[in-house]
């Protein structure tokens, strides 16, 4: 084996950043694929590890939008931190309870964002590696895949996995370009709205994406 991977963490071009998010789309949805092969197999542990995984690499979408606007080398080198630390890429793995809860609305997700729900965050952290490992916990207790993982939550999260990954497709450059124009003076509900109107403009995003995203923010500043 050769020397050790070096990870950069410097600053991406928008082509780039396109580029890594549409690598994390298609990793999310064989990762989900496979989920689904062993949950159908009855193989409910490795089926919640690997949705949770794909969730997880879905999750890296929003950080490197945010790595695009980024102009100090402290903000970059945060983001690459955020991106490479697993806790803070889960955030969509916290919204299936909440949707079926009755969440709709991004304001109602707000927690599950970088900084909220860390023990949440951890716990789901805790419960994917339960799903590959067997481990001694609490008082001398053995944990076994098969007897901690079942059938019931591992089907929210695969479920979930697959419907985020198959909405998830090949990022262009330009789509990365409007962002940075819109959101380069910071993130706000009017500037989101008027980057998803340049999207659907420019035939980046179907009719109707502009009203979808104005319900979803509804209540954001």
């Amino acid at each position: 084996m050769g020397s050790r991977l070096i990870q950069y963490k410097g600053f991406l071009t928008t082509e780039k950043i396109a580029a890594g998010m549409t690598a994390a789309g298609q990793n999310a949805k064989r990762l989900a694929d496979d989920a689904q092969r062993l949950f159908d197999a009855e193989r409910y542990p490795s089926a919640l590890s690997l949705a949770v995984l794909s969730l997880e690499e879905s999750g890296k979408h929003s950080i490197l939008r945010e790595m695009s606007t980024a102009t100090t080398g402290e903000q970059i080198l945060g983001l690459w931190k955020r991106y490479r630390r697993h806790t803070s890429k889960h955030t969509l793995t916290l919204m299936p309870e909440r949707i079926a809860n009755g969440a709709r609305r991004a304001i109602e997700f707000a927690e599950c964002v970088e900084g909220g729900a860390t023990e949440e965050k951890a716990t789901y952290d805790s419960l994917k590696q339960l799903g590959f490992y067997t481990d001694c916990l609490g008082n001398g207790h053995w944990s076994i895949p098969t007897d901690v993982i079942g059938r019931g939550i591992a089907e929210m999260l695969v479920r979930f996995a697959i419907t985020t990954s198959a909405t998830e497709k090949v990022t262009t450059n330009r789509e990365i370009e409007l962002w940075v124009t819109h959101m380069q003076a910071g993130f706000t509900r009017p500037r989101l709205i008027a980057w998803a109107s340049a999207m659907v403009s420019e035939g980046l995003s179907p009719e109707g994406y502009v009203e979808e995203m104005a319900e979803f923010t509804a209540g954001l500043t």
